[in-house]
């Protein structure tokens, strides 16, 4: 069918948008800034009502650059933030501000659910109690008891404007099932609330709104959403899902034992598998479902991986800041293990296993060590984060192998990163020209969602091309396996010294 489909990515930094052909050649692309509220250290949220502009500007965007017609638009996709949270009233209206991922101010209600029931919620829900759904709902019900009344339903950012785009009443809501891993009150093995769950933390039943498929076409454009954004009305759009479900969809996982590696803000490692094997041993790998029924997507993730790499090159690669080429050459001179350089990569603790105390940190400075030698130890320790992940998923599915990694986002740009994620890991690493795999995936779920795609395989793997392709050296791999070991051993030991002198000393 001739005509096109709009992929709309809310992110944290902010909204992207891209206008797809149904061969999904790009043919325009927007970006709206977002403006995230931080009033004080470990509060963050952002306007509703800005969510919902920054996507309407996107795609007014979109239709001004490209001059296609608005009935030539077949169908909108949208994924967004996934482990922050909202409300809305009976009329789909916002009840409260968008709740951020970033927001750390439920931390009482996180102990709370783990003391209470931690390794229930996991087996349960798929996945351990951080700063997601369950602690922040718990934090309105206890600390603005009065927007947790007005709340008919607790629903995800990309919903709530869906449901603004579409004219959803409260009672039309949705939550979609990629989304059920963070929200400590689902069973995502049945695709359904918990019960129990909701019981023993005395949550309202009637606020958890209808689960859905990503897949599922909501509704279609109102007048007043045309208006705003270029559109026609009546266009259908789907309920979408989250960011990251979206791009490990974008990015063609659909085989069991791929590894996918999303080197952007966070680092994440993710893998496909067709059985639900939560990690109640380790606490580690989350089980988000894949928009695919049936497959899984086990992931972890460093949060700010990537953003120690940046802090790198702005804070210690002089003034002006040396290029990442740069430092990437002076890295590329070191042998494997840096010397005896560790970095930590923790600068707001360790997320997957939680573990708040920690700090980053480099270990085992000398005055031989360079620029270099830093910079490819903060390269190393994310390799090293992620060895640990992949030794959990062997130990969940013992059956499957683990092979071959996929990297996409902004750190897939460095030959040198990639070849010590294939050293370190023992797998080969390849990397591909497709842009956005996000805004490919949320485009292909709304495109098939309302038929104007077949199948979703064939056009996601036809963008997938193939750009460069790493072995792994085994005799690097031997060697890394003394600094992996010590880099897990470095964080056990420096959590007990920040508990026993800085956090106990913070404290008195």
């Amino acid at each position: 069918m001739a005509g096109y489909l709009i992929g709309v990515d809310i992110g944290t930094q902010g909204t992207k948008a891209a206008l797809f052909d149904t061969a999904l050649g790009e043919r325009a692309a927007a970006f709206e800034p977002s403006r995230l509220i931080s009033p004080e250290p470990g509060t963050v949220w952002q306007e509703p009502d800005d969510l919902y502009r920054s996507c309407a500007n996107a795609i007014r965007s979109l239709m001004e650059q490209s001059g296609v017609r608005p009935s030539d638009v077949l169908a909108v996709g949208l994924d967004g933030q996934m482990a922050g949270i909202m409300g809305v009233d009976e009329n789909g209206e916002a009840t409260t501000c968008y709740d951020s991922w970033l927001d750390m101010r439920c931390g009482k209600y996180m102990d709370l659910m783990r003391e209470k029931a931690g390794k229930r919620i996991i087996r349960v829900s798929g996945g351990p109690v951080t700063y997601i759904h369950g602690p922040k709902i718990l934090w309105w019900k206890n600390e603005r008891p009065e927007a947790y009344q007005r709340t008919a339903y607790f629903v995800l950012p990309h919903a709530y404007v869906v449901g603004k785009m579409t004219g959803l009443r409260g009672d039309e809501i949705y939550f979609d099932y990629t989304h059920l891993h963070f929200s400590t009150f689902g069973d995502n093995e049945k695709k359904a609330w918990s019960g129990e769950l909701l019981d023993l933390f005395d949550v309202d039943r009637a606020k958890m709104a209808r689960i859905v498929s990503p897949f599922t076409i909501v509704g279609g454009t109102t007048r007043e959403f045309a208006a705003l954004s270029g559109l026609a009305e009546g266009i259908p759009v789907a309920a979408g899902c989250g960011d990251t479900a979206a791009g490990t969809f974008g990015s063609g996982m659909f085989e069991p034992g791929k590894l996918l590696d999303c080197a952007g803000t966070a680092s994440v490692l993710c893998s496909v598998v067709d059985a639900y094997v939560p990690d109640t041993a380790h606490e580690t790998m989350t089980m988000m479902r894949s928009p695919i029924d049936g497959l899984w997507l086990p992931l972890a993730y460093i949060n700010g991986g990537g953003m120690c790499v940046r802090w790198f090159r702005d804070t210690l690669a002089g003034t002006p800041c040396a290029g990442y080429d740069e430092l990437q050459a002076e890295a590329e001179r070191i042998p494997a293990g840096s010397e005896g350089v560790l970095f930590i990569p923790h600068f707001s603790g360790r997320v997957l296993p939680n573990n708040p105390y920690l700090k980053g940190g480099f270990l085992g400075l000398d005055f031989r060590h360079t620029r270099g030698h830093l910079y490819r130890a903060v390269l190393e320790a994310v390799a090293y984060e992620y060895r640990y992940y992949l030794s959990v998923l062997h130990e969940l599915y013992p059956q499957v192998g683990f092979g071959r990694l996929s990297v996409i986002g902004g750190g897939a740009k460095s030959p040198l990163f990639n070849q010590i994620k294939a050293d370190v890991l023992g797998v080969s690493v390849e990397t591909f020209q497709t842009g956005e795999t996000a805004l490919i995936g949320s485009a292909v779920i709304a495109g098939c969602g309302a038929g104007v795609l077949d199948d979703y395989r064939g056009p996601i793997q036809s963008v997938m091309r193939k750009k460069a392709a790493y072995a792994a050296d085994l005799r690097n791999t031997e060697r890394y396996r003394v600094f992996a070991d010590a880099y897990l051993a470095a964080m056990e030991h420096l959590t007990g010294f920040y508990q026993e002198h800085m956090y106990r000393k913070a404290a008195d």
